[in-house]
């Protein structure tokens, strides 16, 4: 009797085993959702590596359109004339030599600004696209002086960062 009640409680176990399906999920699920991931971020991702280009590139821009020149105009404001091309942006953290009315520094930082790639702005006065003031730019993102990927203060809109 004992042999029976034994195989009915076994029969049932067995039945709910398999009725009752584990949670989880399975191999082929968990493929798919990769390969889902892998389609939708190979398309993003091109997207993104663009825009963040055309940010530095924005940067770079502001930078020379208002911080700098903002800071260059208080120079020039405070004693006559734009710093020499010897003196270059130097001069707006440390007064040059021989230069009165000197009201630095011009920037809230005690150091010259870096474009977004790293590297110093390049400056020139009088400029020789600019004469009659100065010339402002990053050499960009390839580091190269001009270059198509200049950022300048003399170029239109169009040819900014091409």
């Amino acid at each position: 009797m004992g042999g029976a009640r034994a195989s009915g409680i076994e029969s049932r176990i067995s039945k709910m085993r398999g009725s009752v399906r584990t949670k989880g999920f399975t191999l082929v699920e968990v493929l798919l959702v990769v390969i889902i991931l892998g389609i939708l971020a190979s398309m993003a991702i091109p997207t993104f590596v663009g825009r963040s280009e055309e940010a530095r590139i924005g940067a770079a821009k502001s930078d020379i359109e208002a911080n700098i020149s903002t800071a260059l105009d208080l120079f020039e404001a405070d004693t006559g004339g734009y710093p020499t091309t010897e003196q270059g942006l130097q001069a707006l953290i440390e007064r040059p030599g021989g230069v009165v009315n000197w009201r630095g520094p011009y920037f809230k930082k005690a150091a010259l600004p870096k474009d977004p790639w790293g590297r110093l702005y390049m400056y020139a006065f009088p400029g020789e696209h600019n004469p009659a003031s100065y010339d402002l730019w990053s050499v960009g993102k390839d580091g190269a002086d001009g270059s198509g990927d200049d950022v300048t203060n003399w170029e239109t809109e169009e040819g900014i960062g091409q």
